[in-house]
């Protein structure tokens, strides 16, 4: 597919997401169209199977027997759970879909880890976790999504000094695309690990995974207000002291006037465990402090952005001591910012930058993002420790990881927009030696993908030889690997 076919593909996706909104009665006459977080995604798939609570062996059973019919009719599947990627990244035109519905957690403290099935989302986790004062070592930002889903996207957290999240898997259990099940951790199949970690579920079912767990415990945070040219040094600086500093994250202003000038940095320290114990987790947005109608506010009114930022640098550190436990700041949700309103849609974009090079990009985001016509509605920036793992690792050394959130138009004009800007993002970032995340639009150019992720033609290729038959395939696939 060349670069122009690959535009006309993904503008076109606009268009084919009005589907999703028509009337049930006309939707019942068409076949499966799935979705996912963008709302640009709508694809006809030819089936939809979810996999719910039931007993191993019958849901290898289930497993096996969608594998060989989607084999015999030559029809790509796709795994998921929350489907939160944006590009299609969890679909399959035509395909046939199967969504892991079934929770499982069993923690084992000897061992210091947790068992889990694939399907498992992370507040669910928590949940069991929590009675027994133990926390996840490294999930998502936020809790909706599914364990499994994390280590296929190689997703990353916010506690330090951690790599990805599958720098904590000890070893997963795959189904490959013959049926048969193989263990994977470093020591053995340790290919396929290195495959699977961030392989967007490429190379087989994951079907359940062994993953670290630390101590619960209270934090107590601390708030630095800064120069935002300042905030990469004090940031790196901070790493020095993870003894006492377990979690950390910055933030920008993103006012146009004064856009990416000044920067947050939040830090938190574990405090004593009181004579009571730790209170139970909550769900209600720790982290951010943030209400829904707050940052909604900010889209189309520069005060409402500049009103925010004093309210997260001036009025945070003065309510209350934010002293949270672990748990709970990692158990929020997604649903703690709000829905977009009609005709708009949240889009995310996140590059991993090197730290010695941060200024630099904050420069080139100064200079593209406040003429793109999304609003740009925040920016929050974590550590990432270097990755010898994944294949198709973005940060094969340490890097600063700024996630940032869009609110774009639901139009051809408005995915123009973004994918514009998007590339010029991208083409900046790569000039600094840096990388973007791969489980949003499929904005970036081939050339693009291929000059950050080296190691693309080696995962294609032994792709292809776990999966003679290319029976794992998804948009990801289709855009920029298949060739």
């Amino acid at each position: 597919m060349t670069d122009q076919d690959r535009r006309k593909l993904v503008l076109a996706s606009s268009a084919l997401a009005l589907g999703a909104s028509l009337p049930s009665s006309v939707r019942a006459q068409q076949r499966i169209v799935m979705n996912d977080a963008s709302g640009l995604s709508a694809t006809p798939v030819f089936s939809h199977r979810v996999v719910r609570q039931d007993s191993e062996e019958n849901i290898i059973a289930t497993l096996r027997a969608e594998l060989k019919a989607a084999a015999s009719q030559n029809r790509p599947v796709v795994v998921g759970a929350a489907r939160h990627s944006m590009g299609g990244q969890s679909l399959a035109r035509n395909g046939a879909a199967i969504t892991f519905a079934a929770p499982k957690c069993e923690p084992d403290k000897s061992a210091r880890v947790f068992r889990v099935h694939a399907g498992t989302r992370w507040h669910e986790v928590i949940q069991v976790l929590d009675p027994i004062r133990e926390s996840p070592a490294v999930m998502q930002s936020n809790s909706d999504f599914a364990v499994a889903s994390t280590f296929s996207v190689g997703a990353h957290g916010w506690p330090v000094s951690y790599g990805p999240f599958g720098s904590v898997v000890r070893a997963i259990r795959l189904m490959l695309a013959d049926g048969s099940i193989v263990n994977c951790s470093r020591s053995e199949n340790a290919e396929l690990f290195s495959l699977a970690m961030g392989g967007y579920g490429l190379l087989g079912i994951l079907l359940d995974l062994e993953v670290e767990m630390v101590p619960n415990s209270l934090m107590r945070p601390s708030y630095e207000r800064m120069d935002a040219d300042a905030l990469a040094e004090r940031f790196m600086k901070k790493l020095s002291d993870a003894s006492t500093v377990k979690m950390m994250y910055g933030r920008l202003n993103v006012a146009r006037k004064d856009f990416f000038t000044e920067a947050l940095l939040v830090s938190y320290r574990a405090e004593p465990t009181p004579p009571e114990g730790l209170p139970p987790v909550a769900r209600h947005g720790a982290l951010t402090g943030l209400t829904r109608s707050v940052y909604r506010s900010q889209i189309g009114s520069e005060s409402a952005k500049r009103a925010r930022w004093l309210a997260e640098t001036q009025g945070a550190p003065r309510i209350g001591s934010g002293i949270a436990t672990r748990n709970t700041l990692l158990n929020e949700p997604v649903s703690n910012l709000g829905s977009s309103p009609a005709g708009r849609t949240d889009i995310l974009h996140e590059y991993f930058v090197p730290p010695a090079r941060f200024n630099a990009f904050l420069e080139a985001c100064r200079q593209i993002i406040p003429k793109a016509k999304a609003e740009f509605l925040n920016v929050t920036l974590r550590y990432v420790a270097q990755d010898n793992t994944s294949v198709l690792a973005y940060a094969p050394t340490e890097r600063i990881a700024a996630v940032m959130s869009f609110s774009q138009a639901m139009t051809p004009e408005g995915e123009a927009d973004m994918m514009l800007l998007t590339e010029a993002l991208i083409e900046r970032v790569s000039a600094l030696g840096g990388s973007y995340y791969l489980p949003y639009r499929l904005h970036a150019r081939l050339d693009q993908f291929h000059r950050i992720y080296t190691g693309a033609a080696r995962f294609a290729e032994r792709k292809r030889h776990y999966d003679p038959g290319l029976l794992f395939r998804n948009s990801l696939w289709d855009n920029y690997l298949a060739a």
